[in-house]
Parts: C-alpha cells; structure tokens; sequence
C-alpha cells in the first residue's frame, strides 16, 4: 500500500502560501513541492500484485475433461484449502495452477515382481489396495495443481511437463493451464510452489524460439508482454502440447479470431456497483454548472455532431446549435471546444479540443474565433485567454502543412498560444521499449542511472507535469481561463487537462474522485483504449499503439510522492487500474469512446473496475491522507524531483522487491488510524455532554465564574 506521511512534498516540507485572488466562500493555499523542511514519508509498494489479485477466485474439484472443459464450484473442506492455497500463492512472486489427468481403475500398469513378492503371492499387478491409494495420491496431485477460477472462466487446454525458463531461478517444469482469461503455470514440487498467473490480455505477442540444453523440451516460445516482462516456456514436440500453444494464441488474441473478450463472460458479483460512479450531471453540479455563462448542451445526445465526445456537454450559453455546428467542421474529429473544469470563484475555465483544420492557406472560421471570444468572455475576470498546444512547434508546422494546425494570434485576437513541445505518441512507445529494455530481465547496476536517463522516459514524465502545472498556475493565480489542444485531443490533451483538474481540484484526489476523473477526461471524452492497448488484437506493430495512460499515472505517482499525504488512495490502487488497463477482466476500459461502449452495451454486459475497487476500499487507502480541500497542489516538475516508478516497472524482478511487508503494515495502520478517529469522537461526545451539564449548572447558580483552561 502507497502511504502518506505529511502535507509536505516529496523530498522537503510543503510551504504554505496564501493562493492569490481567493473569493469569500474559497480561501486556496498553495502546496508547493520542494521547500525547505524534513519529511516523513512511508514508501509504498505493491510489486507483484496483479490482475489475479481482483474477485474471488474459484477452483475446481473435478479433473479436466477434455471434451467439456467445464468446472464445478468446490464446496466443504477443500474450499478453506483453496483459498489457503491462493493467500499463499499471492504472497509469493508470481501465480498459477494446472490439473492432471485422473487415474482410471480398469488402467494397471504390470511390472516385474521382485522375489519377495512372488515368494507373498503377488503377481505384478498393483492391489486394489495400491490402486486406491494411487487414486488418492493422483486426485491430491490433482486437486494441488487445479487452476483456480473466475466465475465465467473455464479452461481451454492443459499441457504437463512444460518448462518454464525463469530468468532469475532458472528452468523450472510445471503444468501449464489455458484458460479463456489467463495462462497459468503451477510447479508443485517446489516449497513453496511456484506459481505463474497472466491475464492472457497482457500478451502482446507470441513468437517462437530456438530451445537449447533443455533436454527433450526441444521446442520454445517467448511471450512478450505489456506490463514490461517477456516470459520464455520450452515444451516437447507433441501433438497434445502443440494444442495448448494454440489455443494460448486463439484466446489471448480473441479479437483477431473473432472470438469475444472475456470481460463479457466474467460473472463476479459485488455489493457496489461500479457504472454508477460517473454521473455527468452530478458531477458538472458539484461545478456549479451550469450557470449564466455556461449551458449543459445535448447536442451530442446521438453522437451525431462528434462520435468520440460524450452525450452531454458543458459549452458557453449564448452559442447556438448551428455555429457549434460549424466550428465541429473546423475541428479536427468533430471535436469542438467544450468545459472540462471550472474555478468556483474566478470562473476561469479549462476547455479541451482537437487543433483547428487551418491547412496551408490559412483558412478562418468566424464561428470558431466568436467561439473562443465567447469562452474568454465568460470569464469576467480577464481579458485574455491561453491556449496550449501540447504539440512541439515544428509537428503543429507539419500538421498544418496536412491541413491541420494551430490558431494564429492574428485571427484570434487577445489570445496567446503556447507550445508545451511534448512529443507525439510514438516517441512514447519508443522510449517505453528501451525502459523495458533495461529493466528487464536483467539490470546493469554500473550503468543504471545513464540507462534510465538513455531511456528519456522521466523527462517526458516532467514535460507533461510541467506543461500542467503552467495550465493550473493560469488558472489559480492568473484567473484567466485555457484551452488545452494537441492535434485530435485525446491523448496529450486528456494527460494534461486531468493533471491540471488534479492539482486544482481536492475532490479529484480522493478515491472515488478520482474515478470520476478517469471516467470522464479518459473514457467519456474518447481516449482511444482499444487503439493505444491493443486489446484483444494480435497487431502488436500497429502504429496507433502507445503507453499515453501508463504515462499519466505515471506522473500521478509522482505527485504522490512529493505530496504524501494529499491523496486519498495508495500505490497499490494505482498498479490495480494499470494491470486492469490490460486484463480485459473488466469492461472499464474497453472500446475508444463513450459511443462505442454503449453500442456494445459495456454497461449491462461487463462489471466495472471500480466494482471490485469499491467493494474493498480498505485495500487502496492511504493511512496518512489529509484532506486538504481547496488547497492546490504545485509539484516540483525537475529531474532531481523525479524517481523511475521501480514498484511497477521491475516489480518482476525479485532482487528489487521490497524487503519489508510494506502493504500490510499500511493497512494495520489504517486500521489503528479508525480505532483512533472513533476515539476521538467518543472523547468529543464526552466534552460536549460535559459542556452542556456544565452550562446548566451555571444557569442555577446565582454567581458564575468563568474558567480558563489553556492548552
């Protein structure tokens, strides 16, 4: 679990300054990373918990049968012994499980008797007595090696003396288990068992390989993933086993099969429901909206004017259907400025949408420019409006040369255009690939600071923390409202508007804050998931995929760093929503936009995320959380501020786990922080009673005479 120690930041004590211009009702206080002080913060880890950790699993009693496939939910004894068996299994490294082929009665395998047992009458056929033993035995074997199961998993196939070639321990043989959502791979001779448990959405590609001195494993492949670890199996070249392999293909990739994603078939039932975190008219009242300035439009209701933005929009009230229209043509995907966030006392307003189509020659809009004059308009407090440009200069050039581009301060008088100069989403995936490169299987200690500096990850990382902190220091101290584009504004343009929405807003950083963020910003808004994750897709060279939400909660697990206290929700939650980004257990993040989950009806057909994150809050709060509401948040955005995320990028490598159990002893003080706030308020109740007896035996009394107690 990921703790907080203080209102202080990161590597010095936060400093306490009055924010400028705060109204009344709302009286801001900067919360500055990086200012002089000590801190005691908690580390957090959460290495090693993965998908497997979410719903309850279900083993199975009854060996496979090939033809069927099918399990039964256990019951008695061997239920305690199951869930004994995943506790233990999920404390350890990694997960897994296999079954074996049950024993038949009518099969005796003869073999020579000694002279000892033809002088005892035997006749080289086991006993019944041997036979019934050996059936215990096998079922034991059996029932260890099972596969536990999601409720609506079943397993597709089985192969046994597999070889799993383990990087840090070496070759290790085990059974592995197909199932429709994981591959699972079990070694029950070791103490304690090894176990290998991978969603099967986590495969980004499978590719064969030359085995060598593995003895008859003479055949290998290498399954390449994208929570930054490669696994390597070699196997015998068997029919049976060639099957496995197969359908390990066929279901990790079930889209390319046209087979479903097994979000649709997971059955598990939790006391809350998840799809009712996110109610977009709840969430724009708690805004304030709308107001005199600012509409709730449903335009969008049927997605006609833009198919990736959501059905309900907040857009300036004086702005008719039919110029909303006409700046949806001048923009690229339809996707016209609309209201992400708004200041509740200056009404300075974050605004996102995609780059206006300009082209070579230039080309105005009269009804995008009275659209942006309209959005500063509504802000009384300034005369000027910012846009930021998340693209680097010369890419917004070579987009406008496409017919894309940017607004010219010419045509959108008392505007000011920013380039943050963030690069696009392929350099991303590039620099992921070398971090995974370096991370994975092996470290070069000699070398790991230049290697990790090599990879640039952590100075995109402070680019984006840097261009949101310009974006909320407009809004808080400049009172002046942002629109915040790239090119089609769903990838840079959600990283910064969220990060920026996190740093003004307390409410986004609470737990089920920041559920709504996500749910609003990221998949109402149409971050293209299905796209940048590749889920279900056996493309792993397509060009559209990228680790844009990896590097958002990146930089949000960087903000939590240096203010360890500020945020409701601990480490452990923010690697559950990446694993969960690609397991395809949930429906949360399926499909590129709000219409297409609504096509496919996500909703009534999949279980949420934050279903199985809200049924057991406990495990994703952070014990020293304050709330400091109405306090903004501004982190230090520089490389000597930043740290590489080690609990999540060589969480696979067990040399640098943490050596302390760092999760447990969080949650013990979690549990030792409620014990101590029901104390408190029975110590409060007691004084208030007392107060109350106390006036009114002064009321009786004919002289009263004053106490002063100081503390």
């Amino acid at each position: 679990m990921d703790g907080r120690a203080a209102a202080a930041a990161g590597p010095g004590q936060a400093a306490v300054e009055s924010g400028g211009g705060a109204g009344p009702g709302r009286r801001p206080t900067r919360l500055v990373s990086g200012a002089a002080g000590p801190v005691a913060s908690a580390a957090a880890a959460a290495g090693g918990t993965g998908a497997s950790a979410a719903g309850s699993r279900q083993p199975s009693m009854e060996a496979l049968d090939r033809s069927s496939r099918l399990r039964t939910r256990p019951t008695g004894s061997h239920v305690e012994w199951c869930k004994q068996l995943i506790a233990a299994t999920i404390s350890s490294q990694i997960s897994g499980s296999m079954p074996s082929d049950s024993v038949s009665r009518e099969y005796r395998v003869y073999r020579r008797p000694t002279i000892r047992e033809i002088q005892d009458g035997h006749n080289g056929y086991p006993s019944d007595a041997e036979v019934d033993q050996a059936l215990r035995d096998g079922n034991k074997l059996a029932q260890m090696e099972e596969a536990p199961l999601f409720p609506g998993e079943s397993i597709k196939a089985i192969a046994k003396d597999v070889m799993y070639i383990c990087p840090f321990i070496g070759a290790i043989s085990g059974t592995l288990t197909v199932t429709d959502f994981k591959m699972y791979f079990k070694n029950v001779e070791r103490d304690p068992h090894f176990v290998l448990d991978v969603p099967l959405g986590v495969i980004n590609r499978v590719e064969k390989i030359g085995v060598q001195s593995h003895g008859d494993n003479s055949c290998g492949i290498e399954i390449v993933c994208k929570d930054m670890r490669n696994l390597r199996f070699a196997y015998k070249q068997e029919e049976h086993r060639l099957e496995i392999f197969q359908n390990l293909i066929t279901r990790a990739f079930p889209l390319s099969h046209g087979l479903p994603l097994f979000a649709s078939s997971y059955k598990e039932k939790f006391p809350v429901n998840g799809w009712k975190v996110y109610d977009p008219m709840a969430e724009y009242k708690r805004q304030g909206l709308p107001n005199e300035s600012w509409k709730i439009s449903k335009i969008n209701s049927m997605y006609e004017l833009c198919d990736t933005y959501p059905a309900i929009l907040v857009v300036p009230t004086s702005v008719k259907d039919d110029d909303l229209s006409r700046v949806a043509a001048f923009r690229a995907k339809g996707r016209v400025p609309v209201l992400s966030w708004i200041h509740p006392e200056s009404q300075a307003t974050i605004t996102r949408c995609s780059q206006p189509l300009v082209g070579p020659n230039d080309k105005r809009c009269k009804e995008d420019e009275k659209y942006l004059q309209t959005i500063m308009d509504a802000n009384a407090q300034s005369h000027k409006l910012f846009i930021f440009d998340a693209r680097q200069n010369s890419v917004a050039d070579t987009n406008k040369a496409k017919g894309g581009g940017y607004e010219s301060e010419s045509a959108y008088p008392n505007v000011e255009l920013i380039f943050l100069e963030i690069p696009n989403i392929h350099v991303m995936r590039e620099s992921l690939r070398k971090l995974k490169e370096i991370v994975y299987p092996t470290i070069d200690e000699s070398r790991w600071l230049s290697n990790v500096e090599s990879t640039h990850w952590l100075e995109y990382i402070r680019m984006l923390l840097a261009g949101a902190v310009r974006i909320a220091d407009k809004i808080e101290s400049g009172k002046t409202s942002v629109v915040v584009h790239c090119s089609d504004g769903w990838d840079r343009t959600t990283q910064l508007t969220c990060l920026a929405m996190l740093m003004l807003d307390s409410h986004y950083r609470t737990i089920k804050g920041f559920e709504v963020l996500l749910e609003k910003e990221w998949m109402s808004f149409g971050h293209r998931f299905a796209l940048r994750v590749g889920h279900g897709d056996d493309d792993h060279a397509d060009a559209d995929r990228s680790p844009i939400f990896l590097q958002f909660i990146d930089c949000v697990w960087q903000m939590t760093k240096q203010f360890p206290a500020a945020f409701e929700f601990n480490e452990l939650f923010l690697i559950t929503i990446l694993d969960h980004l690609y397991s395809c257990l949930f429906g949360t993040f399926l499909y590129n936009s709000e219409h297409q989950r609504i096509k496919e009806e996500i909703p009534t057909r999949t279980v949420s995320l934050w279903s199985y994150i809200n049924s057991q809050l406990d495990e994703f709060s952070n014990p020293f959380y304050v709330n400091y509401e109405n306090h903004v948040l501004y982190p230090v955005a520089s490389l000597s501020h930043l740290e590489l995320w080690v609990n999540y990028y060589v969480r696979w490598n067990p040399r640098m786990r943490s050596q302390m159990p760092i999760h447990q002893n969080l949650k013990e003080l979690l549990a030792i922080r409620t014990e101590l706030q029901k104390r408190v308020e029975e110590l409060q109740r007691e004084a208030a009673t007392r107060s109350i007896s106390s006036s009114s035996d002064r009321g009786s009394s004919p002289v009263a005479t004053p106490v002063h107690t100081s503390v």
